[in-house]
């Protein structure tokens, strides 16, 4: 007989000790880009790709964010953020945890390249560019390795467009180029709330290295660029005026915030930007694939 009790031990376990580890709402929300990008170009959905795309990208993008936080446990220990994390408190051991993670990425890389070549090759390059490239080697040496964190949280999108129709072009360059530059904007507001713990992890945040100035400027600009790639997407996409019209609104929401903080600093204009910026990211998606299959 199933032992019930154990089930629900073995459960309330992985909950405690093993979810914490892949970051759902972070997982989903990249994974929710690559969606986007297969329905923006295949609204009629093909039911050997679609599970697959979802299940590849939830595999792998898990797989990433669990190796980062084996390779990041020492600087975690050190932030007040991210002091109580499975790997920080012990709950969950290092070789356990890369195990997990390389699995994951495994079984994911193996799952795409049955969906197609150049769909895993992108997914490869978003784990090597992630793993390898952000937080193995420029994470803890330079402040610009946010950049390459972009582009490696860029490769959901543009390689679910490919998969939707068999080739990399210019919607799906203009869609992950959009994340890419969105993602400064959402991150640089993270590093100025917590200044003082990647100050005292030793990593150098862009804006303990350049300021409150040059890093709200760099918030503004990547902003702009955001709202004018996905604009510029959107109409290349030929959905209707009153859809530009709503994903126009946005967009100025967006904007506005980034301008308003660099006017009039504080705190909690700072966490309300990076809240909205989630937010914004996740309605462009949603509007994104709705409107494709509606």
């Amino acid at each position: 007989m199933i032992n019930i009790a154990l089930m629900r031990s073995t459960a309330t376990r992985v909950k405690a000790h093993y979810w914490p580890l892949i970051k759902f709402r972070q997982t989903l929300l990249l994974t929710l880009t690559g969606v986007a990008g297969y329905l923006s170009r295949s609204p009629i959905l093909n039911w050997i790709n679609f599970p697959g795309l979802i299940g590849t990208l939830l595999l792998t993008i898990s797989g990433c964010t669990i190796l980062n936080m084996v390779f990041d446990r020492d600087l975690d220990s050190k932030m007040v953020r991210t002091s109580r994390r499975p790997l920080v408190v012990g709950s969950v051991k290092p070789g356990t945890a890369s195990i997990l993670g390389i699995s994951l990425i495994s079984i994911g890389l193996l799952w795409a390249m049955a969906l197609s070549w150049l769909y895993c090759l992108l997914i490869f390059a978003g784990v090597v560019l992630d793993v390898l490239v952000y937080t193995f080697w420029l994470k803890r040496r330079s402040a610009w390795s946010i950049l390459w964190g972009g582009f490696s949280g860029g490769m959901p999108i543009l390689a679910g467009s490919a998969l939707a129709v068999g080739r990399v072009d210019l919607i799906g360059w203009l869609l992950c180029l959009a994340i890419v530059s969105w993602i400064p904007s959402h991150n640089l507001t993270l590093g100025t709330l917590f200044s003082e713990d990647f100050q005292k992890a030793g990593v150098p945040s862009f804006f303990n290295v350049y300021g409150f100035t040059a890093t709200h400027f760099v918030v503004v600009f990547s902003s702009v660029v955001t709202v004018l790639l996905m604009g510029w997407a959107f109409g290349l996409l030929n959905y209707s005026i009153l859809v530009l019209t709503i994903l126009m609104v946005g967009g100025l929401g967006f904007q506005g915030m980034t301008i308003y903080i660099w006017v009039r600093p504080s705190r909690q204009a700072v966490i309300s930007l990076y809240k909205y910026s989630s937010i914004y990211m996740l309605f462009a998606m949603l509007l994104l694939s709705l409107v494709s299959v509606i």
